[in-house]
Order: structure tokens, then sequence, then C-alpha cells
């Protein structure tokens, strides 16, 4: 999985074979920064009677694709418990994905500098 951040818009791509784990076919993600309601890295909520609809689940290994649960449509690939990237999302198609990736804590601290409204110098 690959991460950037390309001036206002958050970009997640995906490669073949997380496409494939996740039945996407679309690789790449491109989410206006704008639409980001809030971004942490807290464990996201997960429950066994969430609706797959498509993906893969193996328990304690991964967790990729789409799911419908109470909260919304949620897109998700989690490959262990740790190092989160929840993005919570408004007018987009998924109300939230989750990711595990490296370096979660930078992609959290880079994408709420570029959202909060900067110094203007006077």
């Amino acid at each position: 999985m690959k991460l950037n951040l390309n001036g206002y818009v958050f970009q997640i791509e995906l490669d073949f074979w997380e496409q494939l784990l996740a039945f996407n076919l679309e690789n790449k993600f491109d989410i206006p920064l704008s639409h980001i309601a809030k971004i942490t890295a807290e464990e996201p909520p997960s429950h066994w009677a969430e609706i797959r609809v498509p993906g893969t689940y193996f328990p304690g290994l991964i967790k990729a694709g789409t799911y419908y649960t109470p909260r919304g449509k949620e897109f998700w690939f989690v490959t262990r418990d740790k190092d989160y990237l929840v993005l919570e999302l408004r007018e987009e198609p998924y109300q939230k994905m989750v990711f595990t990736v490296d370096d979660n804590q930078y992609w959290i601290d880079k994408i709420i500098a570029q959202i909060q409204p900067q110094p203007t110098e006077e």
C-alpha cells in the first residue's frame, strides 16, 4: 500500500494483491482532505455480525474489503492489531476507511497539519 498527500487530496494506492484480497477493482482512493471528518489511530469497533460484501476475513490475520455495518458502509484493509489509520469521511461512498500502515502517526500528523489553516503573516 502506498500513501501520498498530493496538495489537498490524500491518496491510498493498493497493490495487486491488496486489491485481490479486498475484492476491489479500483487500485486508488483519492480522498479530498475536506471530506475527512476525523482521523485517528484508535482501534475501531468491529463485530462478527458485520456484512462483508465482498472481501476477505481470517480472524487474527486479515480483514479486507467492503463492510456494511450499523455505522454505514466501511472499507477495511487491516493485517494486524496495531498501527491503525482510521478515516471518518463525509460526502464519500464510504463512511469510514480503516487501514494498518507503518508510520500511521506520521500520516495522521501530516494530514492534520494540512487540514488546519495556516497562520497568515501580516
